[in-house]
């Protein structure tokens, strides 16, 4: 578990599932993430074992619940993911839209960075991102990563903007 001044970092658990649905079904988030908003809490429980429940068995790490320390509530993810199209480890971040503009991603990705270096020892950490996605891209400038070049991941996911630390 990693903590901030305001949130809980912890992994996911399929009782989640409902507040990870809330999450990923607002297509406000998930605009500039390459997926569709989900159709259903069914569609997110299955997400949720495909991929962060699924990367903590495979890695040992994954994209991980932010939790509001005042009201216990699921508001967002952070988290460190493999990407093995680029052979690299990605930061990514998802808040609900209610707590835009609060300097939550940034603050979550500071202590993510932080625990990523430190504890995991990683000596690089990438984001990547839409071109577009102005907040996004704000974020990894305040956590330190810059600019180095653009990557296709795959047909759908062309274009992002590769940001290092």
């Amino acid at each position: 578990m990693i903590e901030t001044a305001r949130l809980l970092l912890r992994k996911f658990t399929l009782d989640d599932a409902p507040g990870f649905y809330a999450l990923s079904a607002d297509p406000a988030v998930v605009r500039y993430t390459g997926q569709a908003p989900f159709a259903s809490l069914a569609e997110a429980t299955e997400a949720l074992k495909s991929k962060p429940l699924r990367d903590y068995r495979e890695r040992g790490f994954g994209r991980l619940a932010c939790i509001e320390k005042t009201t216990g509530h699921l508001v967002g993810f952070c988290g460190l993911k493999f990407v093995p199209e680029i052979k690299e480890v990605d930061i990514g971040y998802r808040f609900l839209p209610a707590y835009w503009g609060r300097g939550l991603a940034t603050e979550s990705a500071q202590a993510v960075m932080l625990y990523g270096r430190g504890e995991m020892g990683l000596q690089r950490i990438v984001g990547l991102v839409q071109p577009e996605n102005s907040g996004s891209v704000r974020v990894l400038k305040k956590v330190g990563m810059q600019f180095e070049r653009q990557v296709d991941l795959t047909p759908e996911e062309t274009g992002l903007h590769l940001y290092a630390n």
